[in-house]
């Protein structure tokens, strides 16, 4: 039974042609964006916004249990998707829970719009202790978002709304948040039509076309890399990528964030392991770098120690992301999958020379980091093969920061198919839970798996129910260590000893029980292959609870990313 259907059963009287108010212009323009889920909690100063969604009846609302959460879920909704996240939160004190994860959506580029509460018009700043009062709520959200904005006029309702969508889903994408004071969601106001109206001139000697001598660098090029970021998930541009690194035999390094670019499983991916050794001697030795749609950011570059080519051609949708990290000689701003089919339809023309023995070499250099880091594992390469074998290749692998997921997780699990990888790319803990819920909700037909540690898993332990109560086949892994495991390691490597890193956790067990989810905690390697492969055939959400005790240690400790624990030993400045 729809909503609409349940109102209409429940005697609920539909006044909105009578009445029409801003809360209705701003779901008419979420649903004209395209919006069909929300994220949220249900407050004083956003249900004329919930009730209008339930009136409209076309957009289906996921109750989070926190306003943080409710953020993560709508960023792994607009991952999975590529479509505009939209989360509901009240004023003041929930829009300050929303801020870390809005700081997350930020640095990972998801367009989502941020809907919140403010207090009543007349006393926005006057300090007067309105419920829900925050002393300057629009500076806090401007801080962790693309942009904040505030609805002043109630009759631009729908142009306010409108502009904050298009800002959110503009590159650089990104959060934006909108305030609405309570008092202006129930005003009444005109239904406005308003229609987009721009005609755009062509411009005069446009890039329509590669220039010849970018076309003429690429062509010769003897080494070339392509460094593909999280720009070419964003513009869809995995398949124009592959092409481009076939014709030139390029290697292609991914970032964190553009893991899915390219088959993991290709022989020329090197894949995410930039900041190690072997492939800082192979970028020293390279003739040509594409970047695509790269923030080389300094946990993956060594903090920017990583050389790179002085030919380097840097493609992005960000006028900012030029020069702002690594100089480039050619910066070509614009759509990554156009740009891109430019180069591959242009260099048919050009005699661009197989490359077997540098592709030799390259896949030989894939194959030794793969090697090294395995052999690292321990038991935990049985683990991470039987959850691959075990998992189709579409699923959708969440990762919150953890050991297991820094050190394999994010590296040797193949990802093979773009928007399936989802990492903190703010690096902070227990956004693992509600992002995978998130991702779930807009992949119900495929499987979604999360990756976390029980310090981190603790931090948004609420949401559980959430995924049982919207029946959502999600498989949380989770590995217990008993504490930061993460910290612990770099805290040992960096100091000797270790402090404010071991916690008291519940049964997980009981717990994952308790709040819906299939649940069992297993002992060996042997066990987990076991119960991976009864989750990747069950429809119910389930939590296998690794105990990394009784598993046994890695064969080599993770002390943290390259460089992580210099950064805390004593030093003269």
């Amino acid at each position: 039974m729809t909503e609409t259907k349940q109102m209409e059963t429940a005697g609920v009287t539909d006044n909105s042609e009578m009445n029409f108010t801003v809360a209705d212009a701003i779901v008419q323009e979420l649903v004209k964006a395209g919006v069909t889920t929300a994220f949220g909690i249900v407050s004083i100063h956003n249900m004329p916004i919930y009730d209008a969604i339930l009136r409209e009846g076309s957009i289906h609302l996921v109750c989070a249990r926190g306003e943080s959460g409710a953020v993560n879920m709508a960023d792994g909704y607009a991952r999975v998707t590529g479509e505009l996240g939209v989360v509901i939160t009240s004023t003041g004190t929930g829009a300050g829970n929303a801020a870390g994860a809005l700081v997350e959506a930020w640095a990972a580029g998801v367009p989502l719009l941020h809907l919140t509460g403010e207090v009543a018009s007349p006393y926005l700043g006057t300090g007067r202790g309105y419920i829900h009062e925050c002393k300057d709520q629009l500076s806090m959200l401007e801080g962790c978002s693309k942009q904040a904005m505030r609805l002043r006029v109630p009759h631009q309702a729908k142009a306010v709304v409108r502009q904050a969508v298009v800002t959110a889903q503009t590159a650089p994408a990104g959060p934006v948040s909108l305030e609405i004071p309570i008092d202006y969601q129930s005003a009444i106001i005109p239904d406005l039509h308003l229609q987009d109206w721009s005609v755009k001139t062509p411009e005069v000697n446009s890039n329509t076309y590669i220039p010849e001598d970018i076309l003429s660098l690429v062509a010769k090029a003897k080494r070339p890399v392509i460094w593909a970021g999280g720009g070419v998930i964003s513009a869809n541009a995995s398949q124009e990528l592959t092409r481009l690194a076939n014709q030139l035999g390029a290697a292609v390094i991914t970032s964190q964030s553009g893991k899915g670019s390219i088959p993991e499983d290709h022989p020329q991916c090197i894949g995410h392991f930039a900041a190690y050794p072997d492939t800082k001697e192979m970028l020293k030795n390279a003739d040509l770098l594409i970047s695509v749609g790269v923030r080389f950011r300094g946990n993956e570059t060594s903090n920017w120690k990583v050389e790179v080519p002085n030919n380097h051609i840097a493609i992005d949708a960000d006028w900012q992301g030029i020069n702002r990290n690594y100089p480039c000689s050619y910066g070509l701003v614009g759509d990554a999958k156009d740009i891109l089919n430019h180069f591959v339809t242009q260099l048919q023309t050009k005699d661009v020379q197989d490359k077997p023995s540098y592709k030799a070499e390259v896949k030989q250099l894939r194959e030794k980091l793969r090697a090294n880091l395995r052999a690292t594992l321990g038991p935990y390469e049985q683990i991470m093969d039987e959850m691959r074998a075990a998992l189709p290749k579409d699923t959708v692998l969440v990762r919150d920061v953890t050991v297991q997921a820094n050190v394999w997780g994010s590296r040797l699990f193949e990802i093979l198919e773009p928007r399936t990888s989802i990492h903190a790319s703010g690096g902070g803990i227990g956004q693992g839970l509600p992002t995978a819920i998130g991702a779930q909700m807009a992949a119900k037909d495929r499987k979604v798996v999360l990756m976390a540690g029980d310090g981190g898993f603790m931090v948004n332990v609420g949401e559980m129910p959430t995924a049982a109560e919207e029946a959502l086949p999600l498989i949380v892994i989770l590995f217990d260590d008993g504490g930061y495991g993460v910290l612990r390691n770099i805290q040992q490597n960096a100091y000797g000893r270790q402090v404010a890193v071991d916690l008291l956790s519940p049964d997980f067990v009981q717990l994952g029980e308790s709040m819906g989810f299939d649940a069992v905690r297993i002992h060996s390697s042997d066990e987990f292959a076991v119960e991976i492969n009864k989750a990747a055939k069950s429809v119910n959400p389930t939590i296998i609870v690794v105990d990394m005790e009784a598993v046994g240690p890695m064969a080599k400790p993770f002390e943290g990313p390259p460089g992580a624990a210099d950064a805390f030993k004593p030093k003269k400045l």
